[in-house]
């Protein structure tokens, strides 16, 4: 079954229409990047899949269940964008009772405290924890109960780069053990090796949704390649290349995906004179802002 269907649902405050006719569905298991602007309607469509805000238009269902309904609530782990805790509790103390209020033995609440890492800080007050501490209490809770779909909003706001690979080996775990995981981030560089699929929003619409090679494939940007090459050669290498000079020994050039390979192949031509090629396709940053832009076009 899957884990969570969206099918053509829209949402309008007055006359302003914050989510129009968007479906996406996500696979147990599944690591979908959900990307948007402020505004483009990420956080109604999460929203709504909690069931905090009613569908109006088209239909959400949750392992086959209405977004808000018991088993619903019982089958997500929600990690909101600013989360906020009792200050004059420690972190023990508040885990432990989102543990009780899922029915789920206190025992897990501290040993999902080691898991992210808080352990040496679970018995202080969350009044002196810093911003990332804080996150890392809310992405425990969203663990809490195994969940079978998992709602990250920003999850990696106020982490660290050693907190944030640590979060996504959490996030693989996840999915491995069968969660379906849709994630909401700004973080675009991150994002390209650690989910399966991204889906972009703008304007209230999903403009994209696909495998990250394919979206490079529909997209149709350039490969940018960079050519190293031998001081007294590099003139001679980059006319024939059709490529840009850019310092003393590298040529700068671009092609198309169906191109590369042959363009590799006239590159190696040159023999001992290339002293390095590095290839580089189309950014996770260049994709989101050329569907977005499209979009915005009207393309």
């Amino acid at each position: 079954m899957t884990t969570l269907a969206v099918e053509n649902v829209s949402k309008n405050y007055g006359t302003l229409e914050t989510v129009s006719n968007v479906s996406l569905s996500i696979e147990a298991g599944e690591r979908v990047a959900l990307l948007g602007h402020n505004g483009a309607g990420k956080t109604t469509l999460l929203r709504m899949i909690l069931g905090l805000t009613p569908v109006v238009s088209g239909t959400i269902k949750v392992l086959g269940s209405n977004p808000g309904s018991r088993h619903s609530r019982a089958s997500i782990g929600f990690l909101p964008e600013s989360v906020a805790f009792h200050g004059a509790l420690t972190g023990r103390e508040q885990l432990r009772h989102f543990a009780r209020l899922k029915s789920v033995p206190v025992h897990v609440a501290d040993d999902l405290l080691d898991r992210v890492g808080l352990s040496n800080a679970a018995d202080r007050k969350i009044r002196t924890y810093s911003k990332g501490m804080r996150q890392r209490i809310g992405l425990a809770q969203a663990l809490l109960g195994q969940p079978k779909l998992a709602l990250l909003d920003e999850p990696t706001s106020g982490l660290d780069p050693i907190s944030r690979h640590e979060f996504y080996d959490i996030v693989e775990e996840l999915a491995q053990s069968g969660t379906a995981v849709l994630l909401s981030s700004h973080a675009l560089t991150e994002l390209e090796t650690r989910t399966d699929r991204i889906a972009i929003m703008s304007q209230g619409k999903l403009v994209a949704d696909n495998s990250l090679v394919r979206l490079r494939q529909n997209a149709g940007l350039p490969i940018r390649v960079n050519v190293t090459t031998t001081a007294e050669n590099v003139d001679v290498v980059a006319e024939r290349l059709g490529g840009e000079r850019i310092n003393g020994c590298s040529i700068l050039l671009t092609c198309q995906q169906d191109e590369k390979i042959s363009k590799l192949s006239q590159i190696t031509a040159f023999g001992e004179i290339i002293k390095d090629v590095d290839v580089t396709p189309g950014t996770l940053e260049e994709l989101y802002r050329h569907y977005s832009v499209t979009e915005s076009e009207g393309k």
